[in-house]
């Protein structure tokens, strides 16, 4: 699986370096299942609606899915270079509700987290990061713990930060597929209504730095 996204994204990296699309900006969505579109057509994933919806506001832009379900922030950060081979001018981060699932260290997501912003702040890439919570029956101190690793992150690296992706989706029985976890298509929606103000105002900002530099 791995593999087949990863030649995914360098098509789709080869076949955009030969468009003709060239003020189009490039958004690279890395992530896990909710990312991926776990159980939904492509045009229904979080990637393909977003980029729908942005373009019905008349944003000229290419959102390339980086999701692989069952992903974790360390899987994230091993595949990152691979991914980063479209160049994105904008990185949405949302990784990190697998770790939680398997009860991993928060420390450790911390850092791979971490690891992975300093490594888009150096590429060039405004970053759009995506928090996510921990289950509620993994105790009181864990969730604590994770739950404080994405606005901790988002406050040292100054960046636009979405507290949590899944706003007024999850536990939703509506807006999510029988397995109560992933959103259906209408809770996807309900996602990319709630961040994309956040993903314009990076947008603005690289076409605002393209003219200043034409």
């Amino acid at each position: 699986m791995l593999k087949l996204v990863l030649f995914t994204i360098l098509t789709v990296s080869s076949s955009f370096a030969n468009s003709t699309v060239t003020n189009s900006v490039v958004i690279l969505a890395l992530g896990d299942s909710l990312t991926a579109g776990y159980g939904l057509a492509r045009d229904d994933s979080f990637p393909r609606q977003l980029e729908i919806s942005l373009a019905t506001s008349g944003y000229t832009v290419t959102v390339i899915n980086a999701g692989v379900s069952g992903d974790t922030s360390a899987g994230g950060l091993a595949r990152l270079e691979w991914a980063l081979a479209v160049n994105p001018q904008i990185v949405l981060v949302e990784l990190g509700a697998n770790d939680a699932l398997r009860g991993l260290d928060p420390a450790q997501t911390y850092d791979n987290l971490d690891q992975i912003l300093i490594r888009l702040k150096k590429a060039g890439c405004r970053i759009v990061f995506a928090g996510m919570r921990a289950p509620r029956n993994l105790g009181l101190d864990y969730t604590l713990e994770f739950d404080q690793i994405y606005p901790d992150l988002a406050e040292r690296h100054d960046l636009y930060f979405y507290p949590f992706f899944l706003e007024g989706v999850a536990t939703d029985p509506g807006l999510n597929q029988a397995d109560g976890i992933h959103p259906n298509a209408e809770g996807v929606g309900v996602v990319v209504k709630g961040i994309q103000p956040l993903v314009v105002k990076a947008i603005e900002e690289v076409m605002d730095t393209k003219k200043r530099l034409e």
